[in-house]
């Protein structure tokens, strides 16, 4: 027996609807294939934390003082509040300022309601790039300290390598947000060797002293600016820190359970070391192992543990997971790899002198490679259906990727300049600027009892009906296609009106053509047994327009 399908109709032809495809806020999306979750964005150049939804509506929004900027992340806590950094939109005249410099870390209520709030932007030190929160509410935070260059010399630093007449090393502060106070710290500057002097301090032999940092190790001309530690992370089984430091093209792990004076030496803490690095990756000609062609790092972002809100059972649970910025001349990859800590003994294992893995688990590229390329920013998530959230930051791209390589969900941040743009505009590099993004599931604690129905869009002018034409959601004319079977994963059949010249046409989602049928005959038989599972448009004779979920 023949069954019928009601589909949707069009309001207007898929030709007129290609031409008005969106150029930023929802680019595509495949509701059916596309993690069902929230994506929290906070934009550089203004100073507004959003929450948008699948179609790209906000569903929330922090307001932020207008005199302020990104410092760079914001974070949404399972209670329901935020925690976020920023800077003053000026910074002439400070002391210390480069790329990626914070000021502030605020706590702030679901409603925007302002909890705590810490500075730290002096002569001596400045927060910059990214925090993180603890299981005990406390903050980890990164910052630059002022290192005079006559110190930096009796460090062991090469004077031709200070021509900037000063270094700012980074160091780690752990914040009670409620009290403000700094109860536990980490300087790298406690942490080094040279062999350049022999009459200075740190005097070593670098390569056999992986655990410490080379003072003349330097990627960018001496600027003070050394190290540009960009991204900061916690795992809370181990009690270890890991930190992103850039110019040096490696992460770093350090202990967490030591205390503030045994973190300024090379013994104490669970894992016996202090403060000295218990692991480093990416990089081994950092401590004079190997050469080039062991790099595996290249100016990364986002380096964190794969722990947060995926289950232990995946298979890379707990790995390590970056934004590999300049992997390429032209494109940039994500990428998983395994530490493989050992909790028994204590340590990270080191093979022919280098710390291992030797490479990757795990690579992405986009399936349009120079589509993800920014040479700074950026961000990579993996989320709890399997697939993958990537941000390219120069560009203000956010898409979803499924691990069989389809995107499924792209987003263009509508901001220039910090100035939100109409729906038609056109966005260039650096543009747009977004740091990161993270989705939370649908599920997660802070959305409990809250409001997450559309509050409208980002962008000016939107076009209110592009997410219901992707997804089929109502708000159309409904008209009667009679298909069979429905769902297809063979053959398809098409009833057609009586008469003569039929043409039958089936296109992607995105509007690419998959066949073209005609004839005189009073329906159409279609072979989908070679097409990927999915939606597909249905038009006939140029008018009737329905959809056909195909399945395998």
């Amino acid at each position: 027996m023949r069954r019928t399908f009601t589909v949707l109709l069009m309001g207007v032809f898929m030709t007129g609807i290609l031409a008005q495809d969106n150029t930023v806020g929802l680019i595509s999306l495949k509701s059916w294939l596309a993690d069902d979750g929230y994506t929290l964005l906070y934009p550089h150049n203004q100073s507004n934390v959003y929450l948008i939804n699948n179609c790209g509506e906000i569903v929330h929004k922090w307001e932020g003082a207008e005199e302020t900027k990104p410092g760079n992340t914001a974070y949404l806590m399972e209670n329901g509040n935020l925690v976020t950094t920023s800077r003053p939109s000026s910074v002439a005249g400070d002391a210390i300022w480069a790329g990626g410099g914070g000021a502030t870390i605020e706590v702030k209520s679901w409603e925007n309601e302002l909890l705590s709030t810490f500075t730290l932007n002096d002569e001596n030190d400045r927060l910059h790039h990214d925090i993180e929160v603890l299981p005990s509410g406390n903050v980890l935070a990164i910052s630059w300290e002022s290192i005079s260059k006559e110190d930096a010399i009796a460090a062991g630093r090469d004077s031709l390598n200070l021509p900037d007449n000063i270094l700012w090393p980074d160091y780690v502060l752990e914040l009670n947000p409620e009290s403000g106070e700094v109860v536990w710290e980490w300087h790298a500057w406690d942490h080094l060797i040279q062999d350049y002097d022999e009459t200075k301090a740190n005097f070593g032999v670098v390569g056999d002293h992986p655990e410490l940092i080379d003072i003349n190790y330097d990627t960018h001309d001496g600027d003070a600016d050394w190290l540009h530690a960009n991204a900061i992370d916690y795992h809370s089984e181990f009690n270890q820190i890991m930190l992103s430091i850039p110019y040096f093209n490696e992460i770093w792990v350090i202990d967490h359970t030591t205390s503030t004076e045994d973190a300024a030496g090379s013994t104490g803490g669970l894992w016996g070391q202090g403060g000295d690095l218990l692991y480093r990756w990416g990089n081994p000609m950092t401590y004079r192992a190997g050469d080039s062609t062991d790099q595996k790092l290249f100016f990364q972002h986002d380096a964190h543990w794969n722990l947060e809100h995926i289950s232990p059972g995946k298979v890379d649970f707990g790995k390590v997971m970056v934004f590999n910025n300049r992997v390429g001349s032209d494109f940039s990859t994500v990428n998983i790899f395994d530490p493989m800590f050992d909790d028994y003994d204590g340590n990270y294992m080191i093979m022919d002198g280098q710390y291992i893995p030797a490479d990757f688990d795990l690579t992405i590229t986009h399936p349009s490679p120079q589509s993800m390329y920014s040479t700074g920013l950026s961000s990579f998530q993996q989320l709890v259906n399997d697939n993958y959230l990537i941000t390219v930051g120069r560009f203000g791209y956010t898409f979803e990727i499924t691990p069989d390589n389809e995107i499924v969900w792209e987003y263009i941040t509508p901001i220039r300049g910090g100035a939100v743009v109409p729906q038609g505009d056109t966005l260039l590099m650096n543009n747009n600027l977004t740091f990161r993004s993270h989705k939370y599931p649908v599920d997660f604690e802070a959305f409990d009892g809250k409001d997450l129905s559309s509050k409208g869009w980002i962008e000016q002018e939107p076009r209110e009906d592009f997410c219901d034409f992707l997804t089929g959601v109502d708000k159309l004319t409904t008209t009667t296609l009679r298909m069979y079977p429905v769902p297809a994963s063979a053959n398809l059949t098409i009833d057609l009106p009586e008469g003569s010249g039929h043409r039958v046409e089936l296109f992607t989602l995105s509007g690419q053509s998959v066949i073209i049928k005609s004839g005189l005959q009073n329906y159409a038989m279609i072979d989908v047994s070679t097409f990927q599972e999915g939606v597909y448009i249905v038009r006939v004779n140029g008018s009737q327009t329905g959809r056909v979920i195909v399945t395998k």
